[in-house]
């Protein structure tokens, strides 16, 4: 359905006011995992290459208070090889709180287990053997070292109040990722992410200037434990009420959860809508025909296409 006359002219205002707030924001999901191994600076090289605005990654905390990237709060034996080549057993392998820095370095995660859901999933991706799980101030670096002054990273805390013995608690993740943040002089580069909203909560009490961004799924809106104690119900069952009443700039809500209406409510109120995780040209078209202001995808290169199609400005790539 075409946005309203009175909606069209609302956004194109807005649009006009504050250009760079509400450019198109292209984000490659932990890096491009439908590319490269996901959450690793291979990845986000060749996100760089691409050409995206935003880099999305996850961090977590190790036993020495060393930020590194990683979407899990263990070691995943989806693509996690050990120091003598095996893939690790069970479910889930050792929690990153549970090692140093220096043992963490010890796994090669630069592979898909063959045969697995998870590669399947992920066909396309080239490995990249010997790779290791970066550090966040290694993706700064990175991200420097190639001239990408423009390109903004978009940093997700990993942890779960339903799992509180899995990572570090909010405050220290919060914390110790600022602490890099500031180290790299990137708090103007920076927007914080969470599905655990008291570390949105603890980051914008820290350094107000840094944007938080609510992500969300269906459930996690319903329970007052991730959304920092706020009852949806108290904002007459609004998502995006919810989260301008968390204090967040950004909504990023699961894709398959949103519909033209709600994007329409949250723009109304002055949110970016940035839905994840968004991997269909065919979805990537419809999403933004109802006007959101990003996208996170795993295939950047695919956004890329789409958007172009749109007449979309896209974010230049970066030259190696």
């Amino acid at each position: 359905m075409p946005a309203t006359p009175t909606l069209a002219i609302s956004i194109a205002s807005l649009a006009l006011a504050a250009p760079a707030a509400l450019a198109f924001d292209l984000q490659g999901h932990r890096g491009a995992r439908g590319l490269l191994p996901e959450n690793t600076l291979p990845a986000f090289e060749r996100a760089l290459q691409l050409g995206v605005s935003t880099l999305e990654l996850d961090i977590g905390v190790t036993a020495d208070g060393v930020v590194v990237v990683s979407h899990d709060p263990y070691l995943n034996p989806n693509f996690t090889r050990d120091a003598n080549g095996q893939w690790l057993a069970g479910p889930r392998g050792p929690l990153v709180r549970s090692l140093t820095a220096a043992q963490l370095q010890t796994y090669d995660v630069g592979r898909l287990q063959p045969g697995t859901a998870y590669a399947n999933t992920f066909s396309q991706q080239q490995p990249r053997d010997g790779t290791r799980i970066p550090t966040l101030a290694q993706v700064f670096e990175l991200v420097e070292a190639r001239g990408a002054s423009q390109v903004r990273f978009n940093i997700e805390t990993k942890l779960s109040p339903a799992q509180p013995d899995d990572t570090v608690a909010p405050e220290a993740m919060v914390q110790a990722l600022l602490k890099v943040v500031r180290d790299a002089g990137m708090a103007n580069r920076v927007s914080v992410q969470s599905f655990d909203w008291r570390t949105l909560k603890i980051a914008k009490a820290l350094e107000p200037a840094i944007p938080t961004v609510c992500l969300n799924n269906a459930n996690s809106v319903r329970d007052p434990k991730w959304t920092a104690g706020l009852n949806l119900a108290g904002h007459g069952d609004s998502v995006p009420r919810l989260v301008k009443a968390a204090g967040c700039s950004t909504w990023s809500p699961n894709a398959a959860t949103l519909d033209e209406a709600k994007v329409r409510e949250a723009l109304a109120l002055g949110l970016q809508v940035v839905p994840y995780t968004v991997n269909e040209p065919a979805d990537m078209d419809r999403l933004a025909g109802w006007g959101v202001t990003g996208l996170i995808t795993d295939y950047p290169d695919r956004a890329r296409q789409v958007l172009a199609r749109r007449g979309i400005a896209l974010p230049p790539p970066v030259t190696p």
